[in-house]
Order: C-alpha cells, then structure tokens, then sequence
C-alpha cells in the first residue's frame, strides 16, 4: 500500500483560516458570525476559528437538539461553548419536524434526516438576520467530496473555513485548537437519529477514504492508478462513483447560457461586484 501523508502545518493553517474568516466576513461589510453547533469536531474546530477570528462576542452558536438527540452532543457542545468563549442559543426543533414526520409516516431516516438538517439550516439563516452575522460552514473535504452532506441543510453557508481540510487533518487541527478531548476522540455522527454515525453509513472509515481521495483529487491519480497503488477495486469504484454522483451538490445550479455574460461562466471575478 503506497503511504499518504496527510501532515499539515497546524500553526499556518490556523493563520490562514482565521484570516480567511476575518476578511470575507468583513468585506461583506459584516462583523459577526452565526454557527450551527452539533458537539462534533467539524462545528467545534469552526466555532473555535470564528471565535478567534472575530472575538467569542462576535459569535452565536445555535444548538439545535431534536428529541433523540445524544445528551452527550449537547454537553459537547456547551464545552466549546464555554471554552471558546461564544454566545450561544439553543432551539429545540421537534416541534418544527414532527408535523411532517407525521404527514408523512412511510418516510424514511434519510428523508427525515434531510428536512432535520434544512430545519436547522432554516433556524440558522433566521439568527443570521437577528444576529446581523454570516452562517459559517462546518463540513469538511471528505463530506464534500463524497457528498455526505444535505443539499440546502448543513451544506448551506455564507463562507466554509473547513471545506479544505480532510477529516483526518481536522482533527490534527482540532487538537492544535485546543478541542476538547472527548469531542476529539467520539465516533462522528450527525446526530440525525439513534445510533447513527458517519462510517457506519458510508461503509469505510474517514482515515480509510482520506488516504484514497487525497490521491484522486489533490494528487491526479486515475482509479487504475490507485488500484495498482494498494487499494481495494472495489472500494475504488464505489468513492469514485459516489463523488461522480453527488458533483450536483458542489455547485450552483446550472444557468443554460444564453447571454454573453452568464453568471457562473463569465460573470465570475471579483472585479465582477466591485471588491
């Protein structure tokens, strides 16, 4: 198996990131930053970056528990909370949901997962008015590629710090921050129902699929090429075709092109809308 390494330089990445955070918050002409905090490591390492990026004052983190959620998650939470050193709400959205759930009761987890998400997502862009601050996105390289993410649910944000980093160096990062330990070391999950997690849905685990992607994408390997490099055919073809599947949600919505200048081909810069 050929060796990958994932090593990243903590100290300059948290430069850049906070830098990142500060200079497109405030070039939209904003000073605050709205964060939807789940008690897992993406939301946490977010929250710490924006906290240290525009000052914990200037930070609202949403808890946004549904009735099944882990109590573990919640407390989780209010450790980044407390050690960030944020502001902090918490909206209860089950009864937002279960009318629908009720509507519809052949719906399935992955539809009930979806509209938990949007709702989130909702309550997020509602607090982003009241708050006067710009959601902040939370999902890392690897969901991002593989599509392991709600379209218009916890994809949605104004700018996304983390959507770089693989989770395997989010966590290398998550310990730099200073993360709490046992956000650090638990199972990922979304939360969305009883025992769910992340691996046990996608049937690999992050460190396993890191490897793997950073090869296809930052490094240009054709499938053939990691299959001769050491991993499984099988599990080659099921990631590729996944990423294949799910570009969808990595992109605005195609315009059809009609005019000379169509937004998303050739109106693109910044020169563009005047920064």
């Amino acid at each position: 198996m050929k060796t990958v390494d994932l090593t990243i330089n903590t100290d300059l990445t948290r430069r850049i990131l906070t830098g990142f955070i500060r200079s497109e918050i405030t070039r939209m002409g904003f000073s605050r930053a709205v964060i939807g905090l789940s008690g897992g490591i993406d939301s946490a390492v977010s929250c710490f970056l924006a906290a240290e990026a525009l000052g914990g004052e200037n930070v609202l983190a949403v808890r946004m528990p549904y009735r099944t959620s882990s109590a573990d998650s919640l407390e989780d939470a209010q450790k980044v909370i407390e050690a960030a050193g944020v502001q902090s709400l918490t909206v209860e959205i089950t009864p937002m949901v279960e009318p629908l759930f009720q509507r519809f009761p052949d719906m399935d987890n992955m539809r009930r997962g979806n509209i938990m998400a949007r709702q989130r997502m909702i309550i997020l862009y509602d607090q982003s008015a009241a708050f006067n601050g710009l959601v902040v996105g939370t999902g890392n390289k690897t969901e991002i590629l593989l599509g392991y993410t709600t379209l218009y649910g916890d994809s949605a944000c104004a700018l996304n710090p983390i959507g770089d980093l693989y989770k395997t160096q989010l966590r290398q990062l998550a310990e730099a921050l200073g993360v709490p330990e046992s956000i650090r070391r638990k199972a990922p999950s979304a939360d969305l129902w009883a025992g769910q997690t992340d691996e046990g849905e996608l049937g690999y685990t992050y460190a396993e699929v890191d490897r793997l992607l950073y090869l296809l994408v930052d490094q240009r390997y054709t499938p053939q090429e990691c299959i001769e490099a050491g991993f499984e055919p099988l599990f080659v073809h099921r990631v590729v075709e996944r990423m294949r599947r799910n570009q969808f949600k990595r992109i605005l919505p195609p315009i059809a092109k009609l005019s000379n200048r169509t937004i998303g081909y050739d109106f693109l810069y910044l020169r563009d809308w005047g920064t």
